[in-house]
């Protein structure tokens, strides 16, 4: 649907950005392979294809939207549904470990899968994995149906393939305002499908929430299906060939997925991602206990100070972050998160309320959102655009990793060192970082794409 015609002298340019990219990995290679990321987006600034483009970018958005909802009214009952099973907390651990190893293995996989089939064969897959999910979920009356009912998490990708689709019909100038706007529909999810899914097991049942995903899930994937175009990736004949090259393994090859990791620029930027946002997302995950214990919160109140940070995340990555990278550059914004971090980091070591907790989140979220959309960004444009869905598979395995390894290194920095290791080991990593990128220039570029 998105497909391009291009004149011969555009047709020139991209055998000529083609050859240069192929010569080598020097920096006059990098900007030719932005100059070919650039043409092969000119068609879509067409009036015509603007227009459709808006619509499905619209609709992605509200797929979004009820995918987040469905999983997030899930995650406040599935506690209560394990504790009625009978599972105690060592347990429920394991069963959240197996639901972030299947996430974690999952996100690579389900990249390269939207690269070879398309997006909306993707995006389709994840909306049916969601609804055997939640149907497995509905009928979890055992401890082994409840660990059984996790196993289609591991190609439940809804946002990822919202954040493929975005990319693909977006220039390099819009992506990261348009991938904001995603973070929006993320926060509007949590806060919606948290509230609904307490509500709906009150009322009717701890079960009716998921019979409620399942239809919202199937919904969606109908949706998918008949108004996602199947390849949104501006088609060339050059791209043709890239494709077809990065089609020739198999979806689950890792050989591919460490090639991706290998160019040049791709790396750095990558553990950046994943050293930068570690503790706080160490610190979030063991915040019930936190809120419980050095805070002295009810349940109610510690739910009340979550909806807050999704607040905040929904006015940053909606509001905030589009008006900024549009008055500064990728590694401005990059090196303003991480210098952020390390002031966050020293004030989370000081803090002893939770009023300080409040004033702390403002910077936090806008570190963690900045961080997590401007890598995003660079690591698209980093590779070919035959090969985005694969980067941000991978860059989804992420939380999943932090969720995997968080809980026990969580758990001892917290039992040993006590609230302010988590500020302390935020504000050495981030130091070390804003040195690392200040001193290798990272990214390699510092202009802005218009």
């Amino acid at each position: 649907m998105f497909s391009t015609n291009l004149p011969r002298n555009q047709v020139s340019l991209l055998h000529s950005s083609l050859g240069s990219m192929n010569e080598g990995a020097s920096s006059g290679g990098e900007k030719q392979e932005l100059k070919f990321k650039r043409v092969i987006l000119q068609d879509q600034n067409k009036p015509e294809n603007m227009i459709q483009r808006q619509r499905v970018i619209q609709l992605t958005y509200l797929i979004t939207a009820v995918d987040v909802t469905c999983l997030f009214m899930q995650i406040g009952i599935i506690p209560y549904l394990a504790k009625s099973l009978g599972l105690d907390s060592i347990g429920f651990g394991y069963l959240q470990t197996t639901f972030g190893v299947l996430q974690l293995l999952g996100g690579p996989i389900f990249g390269r899968f939207a690269d070879q089939f398309g997006t909306r064969a993707a995006l389709t897959f994840s909306s049916l994995s969601g609804s055997a999910f939640f149907l497995l979920l509905s009928v979890s009356t055992s401890v082994p149906l409840l660990f059984l009912s996790r196993i289609p998490s591991v190609f439940m990708h809804g946002l990822p393939g919202a954040q493929m689709v975005i990319t693909d019909l977006t220039t390099p100038a819009e992506r990261v305002d348009a991938l904001g706007k995603l973070g929006l529909c993320f926060g509007m999810g949590v806060i919606i499908g948290s509230s609904l899914g307490g509500i709906l097991s009150t009322k009717y049942g701890i079960y009716f929430p998921s019979y409620v995903a399942l239809v919202a899930s199937l919904i969606s994937a109908i949706i998918v299906m008949t108004c996602i175009p199947a390849h949104t990736k501006p088609k060339s004949e050059e791209q043709a060939t890239q494709q077809s090259m990065s089609q020739s393994s198999s979806v689950f090859s890792l050989v591919e997925i460490l090639r991706l990791l290998k160019l040049p620029g791709v790396k750095e930027v990558f553990f950046i991602k994943i050293l930068s946002g570690l503790p706080t997302g160490l610190f979030l995950i063991m915040f019930s206990i936190i809120s419980m214990n050095f805070f002295g919160l009810e349940a109610v109140q510690s739910g009340y100070l979550m909806s807050y940070f999704g607040v905040l995340q929904m006015i940053v990555q909606g509001l905030v972050i589009g008006r900024l990278t549009s008055r500064f550059t990728e590694r401005t914004l990059l090196m303003l998160s991480v210098f952020v971090f390390c002031g966050v980091g020293l004030a989370m070591a000081l803090m002893t309320s939770v009023f300080h907790y409040c004033v702390i989140a403002l910077p936090m979220v806008f570190a963690l959102c900045t961080l997590g959309i401007i890598t995003d960004s660079i690591l698209t444009k980093s590779v070919p655009p035959s090969d985005t869905g694969a980067m941000l598979g991978i860059c989804a395995s992420v939380p999943p990793l932090t969720r995997t390894v968080g809980p026990t290194i969580g758990g001892v920095l917290y039992k040993t060192f006590g609230v302010p290791s988590f500020g302390y080991l935020q504000l050495v990593v981030n130091i070390a970082l804003f040195l690392y990128i200040l001193k290798n220039k990272i990214p390699h570029t510092e202009e802005k794409v218009q």
